[in-house]
């Protein structure tokens, strides 16, 4: 079953030519016939692929988010609005991967607008946890990450704007890297919170996020919030020692999170072990950034989406769902007259306040590590009159998300009974997607928590 295979297996066999990109295609399609009617990962398959193998990327199926503009193929960021939306323009992340001679083999589900953390808010139906389909399989990148899990694909593409890259990753055993805020393009994405806002690989392995994040990363004249600087060769973080690097743990004291501290923490002796210096450190609690999320996304929200009507889109406003129409709303409130400066103003000042705390924290240490998500992942029908579902299940992440910084989550626990996993979350300073990368490699080599590894 060549689907089962890592990105960074396929392209070494493609070269050595024991394998063809008929069959990887194949088998992925087939796993997609097989499987997506009961785990509702893709809305649209692309039909018109024509793959190449003269490019790094070899012409492999990789899946990409719907709410990324795809020319050519229906994009409906999984809202009944843009359920006729057929973009006109390429978004700049899935024009580098072509260019890179990746093929996009379909659009994913994913959370209404990205309003969510469990897919549950898509109007086209939920998708489910290919490691236990009695669970959710997290958001709002839900659909890339369980199309990862399930084999349908090589790798994929999601977004993230507090959460939905790392988050849905943990839930479903598998890899997310959320860049630094601008490392990637978000033209051609469709906004949710434009302050936060990062697209960011889905993987089966840490290497291959390094290896998609080489292809999609980089400076966009099209995108004012991207980078300037070219991107560096992140595959050169792999196989490097950690020795001597200054590790802090954080979020540790939680209430809450006791019994799942007790799996997590015996993970972190593996650092230990391979030499690097394992303090547990103290950072500002996260309930202050859910209260800054809510009020700075929801606010961005309500200008964002203002743009989305029967005008432009043939579909009016009724369309939008609940979870749209509650974040509108309460957005809007936050940014009218007389009420800026005491929710949104403020926001953004104790936003301040948690930056200059990673700040502090990152003078001490080279990276900071948590859990990804407060635990397992929820059963269905978990978000179902949860006004903060989201905000809570993305709360050991959100401060990161908030700072820009960058972020990977990789597997770090798996439960026998339930066969869920849980994630670990490796934060570095702005633009050192190097160090995240190198801690992830060493971790995940030196353990037997990812299952694709299991297969070598």
């Amino acid at each position: 079953m060549l689907n089962k295979l890592t990105l960074k297996q396929t392209i070494d066999q493609l070269d050595n030519k024991k394998i063809t990109l008929e069959d990887i295609w194949a088998d992925v399609l087939n796993a997609i016939k097989n499987q997506n009617d009961k785990l509702n990962v893709y809305l649209a398959l692309n039909k018109n692929f024509k793959p190449q193998l003269n490019k790094p990327l070899k012409g492999l199926p990789i899946a990409v988010k719907d709410n990324f503009c795809t020319k050519g193929l229906i994009t409906t960021a999984s809202s009944l609005l843009l359920k006729d939306f057929m973009p006109q323009f390429e978004s700049t992340v899935t024009q580098k991967l072509k260019d890179a001679g990746g093929e996009i083999v379909g659009k994913t589900n994913m959370d209404a607008w990205a309003h969510g953390s469990s897919t549950e808010t898509s109007q086209y139906g939920r998708t489910l946890n290919p490691r236990n389909l009695e669970h959710l399989p997290g958001g709002s990148s839900g659909g890339s990450a369980a199309a990862v899990a399930a084999d349908m694909c090589i790798a994929s593409l999601g977004s993230e704007t507090a959460g939905s890259v790392r988050q849905p990753a943990a839930w479903c055993g598998v890899v997310g890297l959320k860049p630094t805020y601008g490392r990637t393009s978000r033209y051609g994405v469709v906004a949710m919170a434009s302050s936060t806002d990062s697209p960011g690989p889905i993987t089966k392995t840490v290497e291959d996020a390094a290896i998609l994040l080489n292809h999609i990363s980089g400076p966009d004249p099209l995108n004012a919030t991207s980078t300037k600087k070219e991107s560096p060769d992140f595959t050169q973080s792999l196989d490097k020692s950690i020795k001597n690097l200054k590790i802090g743990i954080i979020y540790h004291n939680l209430p809450g999170l006791e019994k799942i501290w007790e799996l997590f923490e015996p993970q972190l002796e593996v650092f230990k072990k391979l030499g690097a210096q394992v303090e547990l450190a103290n950072a500002m609690d996260p309930k202050h950034a859910i209260g800054v999320y809510t009020v700075v996304q929801r606010s961005e929200v309500s200008s964002n989406l203002a743009r989305f009507d029967d005008v432009r889109y043939q579909y009016g406003r009724d369309t939008f769902g609940n979870e749209a129409k509650k974040r509108i709303m309460l957005g809007t409130h936050t940014l009218s007259k007389g009420y800026a400066d005491q929710y949104y103003n403020l926001a953004q000042q104790v936003r301040t306040l948690l930056i200059k705390d990673y700040e502090k924290l990152f003078k001490k240490y080279d990276v900071l590590i948590s859990l990804t998500s407060p635990g397992f992942a929820k059963k269905i029908g978990a978000s179902e009159g949860e006004a903060m579902f989201g905000e809570l299940e993305d709360k050991l992440v959100e401060v990161s998300s908030l700072s820009g910084m960058p972020g990977i989550s990789i597997p770090c626990y798996r439960d026998e009974k339930t066969n869920l996993y849980l994630g670990m979350n490796i934060m570095a300073p702005m633009w050192r997607e190097d160090l995240v990368i190198q801690m992830a490699d060493a971790f995940e080599k030196n353990t037997h928590w990812n299952s694709w590894r299991n297969n070598d």
